[in-house]
């Protein structure tokens, strides 16, 4: 079973539930005799047994995933800019403490 037929399965297994709980809905509606009775509960209680496991095998298959385009030469250079306006800005702050401490005259901040 492909991934393209789950959906299909999960549809068809759902209609063939639905008819077998309607036959048995008709069994408890139209008799009176308790051994059809209890073989109709029977079955509605394997229907569902049958649907709980329907729907964790419906759960399996992953969502259909949005396509994403890969990024255009416009966007790695617009990220590419931005890392090296970053790494610009990063120098400045290393080199701001030091020119401060000349400033001062050299260690510990002394004036």
């Amino acid at each position: 079973m492909t991934q393209a037929d789950i959906p299909t399965w999960c549809f068809t297994f759902q209609q063939k539930l639905m008819a077998a709980l309607d036959a048995a809905w008709a069994i408890l509606e139209n008799s009176h005799d308790l051994a059809q009775i209890r073989a109709a509960r029977d079955r509605a209680k394997a229907c569902g047994e049958l649907a709980a496991v329907a729907r964790k095998i419906a759960l399996i298959v992953p969502a259909a995933r949005a396509k994403v385009s890969p990024p255009s030469m416009l966007d790695a250079a617009a990220a590419a800019l931005h890392a090296t306006q970053a790494v610009g800005d990063l120098g400045t702050a290393i080199r701001a403490p030091r020119a401060l401490d000349k400033l001062k005259g050299g260690r510990r901040g002394r004036l």
